[in-house]
């Protein structure tokens, strides 16, 4: 065989040695839920080849990590982390990228950790994050995945829905839904003010206060918060931490234009 034929065959690919199947069933039905679309626990036993109950408890896995979502109709779906996965990498990218620097500066100001939110339907994704230098601080949040009307990035972004809109995404999650009423008249208030507060509404000893980033076309696309345990907190700081917020906010804001143009 040529050195060509011989390194043709190296770089195909070849199942490990030690492969876990559960895992590699699990990676295949994410790959089917992205590529092509919901599927229903019978259907995910057939392509696998396993039993229902084998099926069923790797798509549970699969929405316990955010990666599947189950419908009324009991089928599942690509869950958040798909979705954004399946956003335009730049768009991710580019705002990482606008927001870095002012979140930079943002701790620098209030020496407390800042983060930058994005939402995919129900859920708040922070997709970047800086840490203060405080021992006593909130720790980063990069990666993680929360319900939206629990975190302050969340609230600033549902807050640019209608009631309606609002309903009509709550609808299929009898479970989980929220008080809607009242999540209506807060969101009211972060509209009126164009600041989210969260004392302790997503994680006991944490406040945060978030402002909405806007891109090239004026639409509010995430959201910049500062998070600090609350025994740090009080209320006469709201002023200093809004105007910081403000600048890191605006400064992320003309990094996305400049992108975009």
């Amino acid at each position: 065989m040529s050195e060509r034929g011989t390194a043709m065959v190296k770089s195909m690919k070849e199942p490990p040695a030690y492969g876990v199947t559960s895992v590699d069933h699990a990676l295949q039905l994410a790959v089917i839920l992205q590529v092509e679309g919901s599927i229903t626990v019978s259907e995910a036993a057939r392509r696998l080849g396993v039993a229902r109950s084998s099926a069923h408890r790797l798509l549970s896995t699969l929405v316990y990590r955010d990666f599947a979502v189950q419908d009324e109709d009991r089928s599942y779906r690509a869950g958040p982390v798909l979705e954004i996965a399946d956003k335009a990498q730049s768009n991710v990218g580019a705002l990482r990228a606008a927001a870095l620097g002012p979140l930079r500066t943002l701790v620098d100001t209030l020496d407390e950790t800042a983060s930058v939110t994005i939402r995919t339907g129900r859920t708040a994704r922070f997709v970047a994050s800086v840490e203060c230098s405080r021992a006593l601080r909130v720790g980063s949040r990069e990666g993680m995945v929360f319900p939206a009307h629990l975190v302050t990035g969340g609230l600033v972004l549902l807050a640019q829905l209608g009631d309606e809109e609002l309903e009509a995404l709550y609808a299929s999650d009898a479970e989980e839904r929220p008080d809607l009423a009242r999540l209506c008249g807060e969101l009211r208030a972060v509209r009126s003010s164009g600041v989210a507060l969260n004392l302790e509404r997503s994680e006991r000893g944490v406040v945060a206060v978030g402002r909405g980033v806007t891109d090239a076309d004026g639409r509010v696309v995430a959201a910049v918060s500062v998070s600090m345990p609350s025994v740090r907190y009080e209320p006469h700081r709201l002023r200093e931490i809004v105007a910081a917020l403000t600048t890191a906010a605006e400064a992320t804001s003309a990094g996305l234009g400049e992108s975009a143009g």
